[in-house]
């Protein structure tokens, strides 16, 4: 597994494959490849046994000319400057692909936050919240949910930020619980774009999903949910995987009782009747689909050379470099971007905005039937760009259509000092 690609420099590289299918200028690429701005602050906060402990936080806002910035908020050890400008830019052309009116932004905290207290993490939340105050807001910046965030966090954000300005706004900030301004379906909204794009795209190559063989590397929400709605369709998941490993199954796995292992044990491995596999074994099985859910940088160049799938749909954001493009696109194996495939949560995110801002809710019936339109109509009209423009790969072809969309905004805004 790759460690040492820059996803930063990846985003950028996507970007500039795409812009040689496109007639805009240079210096407008340029400025589509950079954030606006970066928050960098150390959070001071005080633990249980009374000493304080420094913790590094970030908030990249990056560009905004489609509407307010949009993204989520991770907890993990490994967040970096060069981390949060890259999934910023991702969130951009994210909104752009399925074309919700955002921009994009992310955020992330340096902490592991398995080695804290619920108390603890309340009071990191808490001073995050209170640093992003100035640069948040209904029609500014909306956070919401990522790696090893949930509900809990965007609760306690969203009441900091409202005790502070003394107003209600549950708009702030999305993937809330319901009791907060939640809306239905936003959990499994990420997993269920991933199952549509899969879906979609056994479709577009004249195959039956039915039947077919799926391995998904990483198992938390987005994995798990894309795995028991794939599998609803009657496919077979064969392997699944978490940080510590993965279990394999020829004959096939229950996606939903191994996540009932997992929320029981902490871990899929040692899920009975299972061979133990690492996850770059999961990576190269031979399967009719690979869905990497984890984090970024899992496959790169000289894995991509022992892939089999025959199809690719990422779960995660930035699972392959872009070397790992270049190997999978000239070896004819089909992959079906981020942007696309794992737009749902965005998606959600930006119905759950639009109920908050009017206060009237939808049902799970409207959020999911709304949901696949959106993801539908996307992958239509990114096949449809692949085709007209003769594109090397789907991932291009995304890009080709977010630019566009994120250039005719900016040019009809017009510029000024």
């Amino acid at each position: 597994m790759a460690q040492e690609a820059n996803p930063f420099e990846s985003l950028q590289e996507q970007i500039d494959d795409a812009a040689a299918y496109l007639d805009v200028r240079d210096d407008i690429i340029t400025r589509l490849k950079n954030p606006e701005r970066i928050l960098e602050t150390n959070l001071s906060v005080e633990m249980d046994d009374g000493r304080l402990e420094l913790f590094r936080a970030y908030r990249s806002q990056f560009n905004g000319d489609r509407g307010p910035y949009k993204g989520g908020i991770r907890y993990h050890p490994n967040v970096s400057r060069d981390e949060v400008k890259a999934l910023s830019g991702w969130m951009v052309y994210k909104c752009a692909v399925v074309d919700i009116p955002y921009g994009g932004g992310k955020g992330g905290i340096v902490i592991n936050p398995k080695d804290y207290s619920e108390s603890e993490l309340e009071r990191v939340s808490r001073s995050f919240a209170k640093e992003l105050r100035p640069f948040i807001g209904e029609d500014r910046d909306i956070p919401a949910p990522d790696v090893n965030t949930g509900q809990r966090e965007m609760n306690w954000i969203k009441d900091t930020y409202e005790t502070l300005e003394n107003t209600t706004a549950p708009g702030v900030i999305t993937g809330k619980a319901l009791t907060n301004g939640g809306s239905e379906g936003r959990v499994e909204a990420t997993g269920r774009s991933t199952m549509l794009t899969a879906r979609e795209a056994f479709d577009y190559f004249d195959r039956d999903i039915e039947g077919a063989t799926v391995a998904v590397q990483g198992y938390g929400n987005a994995g798990s949910v894309a795995a028991k709605l794939i599998e609803d369709l009657g496919a077979t998941i064969v392997a699944v995987s978490d940080s510590s490993g993965g279990i394999y199954d020829a004959d096939g796995l229950d996606a939903h009782a191994v996540k009932d292992f997992k929320n029981e044990t902490g871990t899929v491995s040692d899920y009975e009747d299972t061979e133990a596999i690492t996850n770059d074994e999961l990576l190269t099985l031979d399967v009719d689909l690979l869905a990497p859910a984890a984090l970024e940088n899992a496959i790169d160049g000289d894995l991509a050379n022992d892939v089999q799938a025959d199809i690719i749909v990422e779960a995660a954001n930035g699972p392959l470099t872009p070397e790992a493009d270049d190997v999978l696109t000239e070896r004819d194996i089909a992959v079906f971007p981020d942007i696309l495939a794992n737009a749902g949560g965005v998606t959600v995110s930006y119905f759950e905005w639009v109920q908050n801002r009017q206060r009237f809710y939808w049902t799970e019936e409207r959020v999911n039937d709304e949901l696949e339109r959106v993801i539908v109509t996307a992958f239509d009209n990114l096949v449809d760009a692949y085709e007209k423009h003769d594109l090397p790969n789907f991932r291009t072809a995304a890009y080709v259509v977010a630019i566009r969309r994120v250039v005719d905004a900016y040019k009809s805004s017009g510029n000024w000092p």
